[in-house]
């Protein structure tokens, strides 16, 4: 989702070459030196074909930016005996015709198959759910299918892009909903102007959804509608910016704390960044009982001194940092345990890393670019996690918002509860054996296939426990 140029070459801007090389020894190595040259890695060497003295070669190559392939094409291009015939950007042609599409889930064969899956026998099901409403939950796709919602307002990485341009997000999201827990998605991409047209859409559209993952909208908005959508929906409403980052961040620091042997209740955190992952950050810390979290935004520590706060910076005030701390995020993060980066890039210095506390925990979680880069506190800080996935503890989203629905609907849950979270966050954190857990893995991996049914399970008994279940 990264519109800027990164620092290692990487599959999203990889590409195939179509190359003609003469046929002559060496002629292959020249390439591949050419590429490595200019920083290109080559990720495979596909099947040649020979026509007259040249052969052609097809070669994926991972870059760090469109900028960057073609000057690989432009670097091959220049050698005596080579020339780029083609270049295919491989994420794109993956996005070519979009990546969802509808299947059924029942055969259709003949006219009896017909009769029961449509007209007449559809008739019975139909009257069986208005004598029973709560059956449209087994009886249709209700009960296993989610709407992802956005205004694309705040796409991660991208900005206010609208509705139509945050299509390929969502689609994104739907493709893991449905790889990682059998739960069917859809985008709802909405073009709208107010929290509150969102609010009255999803609400209209309801009745065909068993749950609402709200996506990419832009604070305060984000706050105003899931409040709004979980007061008047009888169904999971989630927005996973603010909860599913803060689920992974907390099982994250949870893992984190044990490594550098502090408890939890001991920890003194601060977060940079008061949008929707912040806020919902710093009440889920609160809530699993962190020693005390400071709320940073651009203008420094939020605490009751400060004016012009929003609703969610009034709440951050009321109930975050106890010293009330004040001044700036390099002044809040002196002698501080942890720092949580959900902001942007390069806001803070390898000098505000060393002025925290012995063994300091650092989560610069801006994506696509981080607070700080791991590799200029490597040496100071005891564990560094990112958003990104080509770094060790990626706090990836994907480790909580498919479980979390999977044992909603498992429970037939009605609300997603705080407790439901951080049940989410012990089994997240749990997916790491104390054998394997160190400084460079605190988080599974978004490929761990053990994760999501360890988090659903817990989801469900939290529902249960909390008494948010329907029947």
């Amino acid at each position: 989702m990264n519109a800027t140029a990164g620092s290692r070459p990487t599959a999203a801007y990889s590409a195939t070459l179509e190359v003609e090389l003469t046929h002559q020894p060496g002629t292959l190595g020249r390439l591949c030196t050419a590429i490595g040259d200019v920083g290109g890695n080559i990720q495979s060497l596909d099947g040649f074909t020979i026509t007259q003295g040249t052969l052609r070669q097809h070669i994926v190559v991972d870059a760090s930016s469109e900028q960057h392939i073609v000057q690989i094409c432009d670097a091959v291009n220049g050698l005596e005996g080579i020339t780029v015939i083609s270049s295919m950007d491989r994420t794109f042609e993956l996005h070519d015709g979009g990546k969802l599409e509808t299947v059924t889930r029942i055969p259709l064969r003949n006219a009896d198959d017909l009769s029961m899956a449509y007209t007449p026998g559809v008739a019975r099901v139909c009257r069986a759910i208005t004598d029973d409403p709560e059956r449209v939950h087994d009886l249709t796709i209700k009960g296993n299918t989610v709407a992802i919602v956005t205004d694309g307002t705040a796409v991660l990485g991208l900005g206010d892009i609208g509705p139509a341009a945050a299509m390929p997000v969502m689609e994104g999201k739907a493709l893991l909903f449905k790889e990682f827990a059998g739960v069917d998605a859809f985008p709802i991409c909405l073009d709208v102007s107010k929290p509150e047209e969102i609010v009255e859409t999803v609400i209209r559209l309801a009745p065909t959804f068993g749950g609402i993952n709200l996506e990419d909208i832009a604070a305060p908005g984000a706050f105003e509608v899931e409040e709004a959508l979980r007061a008047a929906l009888d169904i999971p409403v989630f927005h996973d910016d603010q909860h599913g980052t803060a689920v992974v961040a907390l099982a994250a620091l949870e893992n984190s704390a044990r490594i550098v042997g502090k408890e939890l209740a001991n920890l003194r955190c601060v977060i940079l960044g008061a949008g929707a992952a912040g806020v919902a950050t710093a009440k889920i810390l609160a809530g699993a009982g962190i020693g005390d979290v400071i709320a940073c935004d651009r203008k420094g520590t939020i605490h009751p001194g400060r004016s012009e706060l929003n609703h969610a910076k009034e709440w951050l005030a009321a109930n975050t940092n106890a010293e009330r701390v004040a001044g700036s995020v390099s002044d809040a993060m002196a002698g501080a345990d942890v720092f949580l980066g959900l902001s942007g890039p390069g806001l803070i210095t390898r000098d505000d890393v060393g002025s925290m506390a012995d063994r300091p925990i650092v989560f610069a979680m801006a994506n696509p670019d981080p607070e700080i880069l791991p590799d200029a506190i490597g040496d100071i800080a005891a564990v560094v996690a990112t958003g990104r996935s080509d770094y060790p503890n990626q706090i990836n989203n994907v480790l909580a918002f498919p479980g979390i629905f999977r044992g909603a609907f498992d429970a037939g849950a009605t609300d997603i509860t705080e407790n439901m979270k951080i049940a989410a966050a012990e089994a997240i954190a749990a997916g790491v054996s104390s054998d394997d857990l160190g400084p460079d893995l605190v988080i599974p991996t978004a490929f761990d296939r053990s994760v999501v049914p360890a988090v659903a399970s817990a989801v469900a008994a939290a529902a249960r426990a909390d008494n948010v279940t329907r029947g």
